[in-house]
């Protein structure tokens, strides 16, 4: 059995070395599912939404909710963002692709919500309505 909870962030980004727009800073309203499979409690659920919201949501309000995913190897956006030093930034290996973003998010899913017996089968992390990524468990 699995459930999914969804949340919605508004982020800024760019791709370092993209050959059209993305090359240029700009922002995305995000939605990330995560999914996480496991049997059922004596209530009927896998986990409580509640959980997932509590752990995952509060990491993505703390660490991307209207922030700056950078590449730490951007050096000139790292640069302009040393100037405003209380601009939120969050720096990953590599550009923040919605497929890097969601193999991030996956992993730290798996560290959030493993005391809760679950096993996080799917984190979908849609860039735009109509574009989105998976990072799938094996």
């Amino acid at each position: 059995m699995t459930c999914t909870r969804a949340f919605h962030f508004s982020a800024g980004h760019r791709l370092l070395h993209h050959e059209g727009k993305c090359a240029h800073p700009h922002g995305h309203n995000y939605i990330a599912e995560i999914t996480v499979e496991g049997a059922l409690d004596k209530l009927g659920r896998v986990v409580d939404f509640a959980v997932v919201k509590q752990e995952v949501g509060a990491w993505i309000d703390t660490h991307w909710d209207h922030a700056f995913v950078i590449n730490a190897h951007d050096h000139d956006l790292l640069a302009a963002f040393e100037l405003r030093p209380e601009w939120r930034r969050f720096l990953m290996d590599g550009n923040p692709t919605a497929e890097n973003m969601a193999r991030h998010l996956f992993l730290t899913c798996v560290d959030l919500l493993e005391p809760y017996g679950v096993d996080i089968r799917r984190v979908r992390m849609h860039e735009t309505r109509d574009c989105y990524a998976d990072a799938l468990s094996d």
